[in-house]
């Protein structure tokens, strides 16, 4: 299933826009490959789009940028100046469908996602580039910040938007 995109892939692009120019550019987790698109339209300077689903990956075939199958950074080589993530945020909810949950769902806690990508993503980011990382209100969040502490990596809330039962925010994160 490709991730249709929402509120929280509006607010991200907005961010990408601003950032993406003469930029080599990383977007973990395409889905509908719309952060992709917003870099390449920017004017970055390469773009590489990643998704675990071969769905994915078939759909943006045809696109100008870079795709590849990657689970999170496992197929990812190299160094890039902007890294989008807007990964699934959620904890699991057994009322979900399981298909649907594949686009929402971090894990149990809602934050195994993200812990996963933060561990691995500063060794694929340039000495002064930026991650741009959406976040929910509904996302437990010590582990994530445990996480940033131990990287070095210094947090920034660049853009945020209030909905009926939670915050989305997109975070900013660079090396201290």
């Amino acid at each position: 299933m490709i991730y249709e995109p929402a509120e929280d892939s509006y607010l991200l692009v907005e961010e990408v826009r601003k950032r993406a120019r003469g930029k080599k550019v990383l977007d973990v987790g395409t889905g509908s490959g719309i952060q992709a698109r917003a870099a390449y339209s920017a004017g970055a300077r390469e773009v590489l789009a990643v998704d675990i689903d071969d769905e994915i990956i078939e759909s943006l075939g045809e696109e100008k940028f870079f795709v590849k199958k990657s689970d999170l950074l496992s197929k990812v080589y190299g160094k890039f100046d902007l890294i989008i993530f807007n990964p699934p945020y959620l904890p699991s909810d057994s009322r979900e469908d399981s298909e649907s949950a594949k686009a929402t769902t971090g894990g149990k806690r809602g934050d195994e996602i993200i812990v996963r990508f933060l561990e691995s993503v500063g060794e694929h980011l340039e000495e002064q580039g930026e991650i741009l990382l959406v976040v929910s209100s509904l996302t437990p969040l010590s582990k994530i910040e445990k996480v940033l502490k131990e990287k070095r990596f210094f947090c920034e809330i660049v853009a945020t938007k209030k909905f009926f039962m939670e915050e989305l925010m997109v975070w900013k994160l660079t090396r201290k």
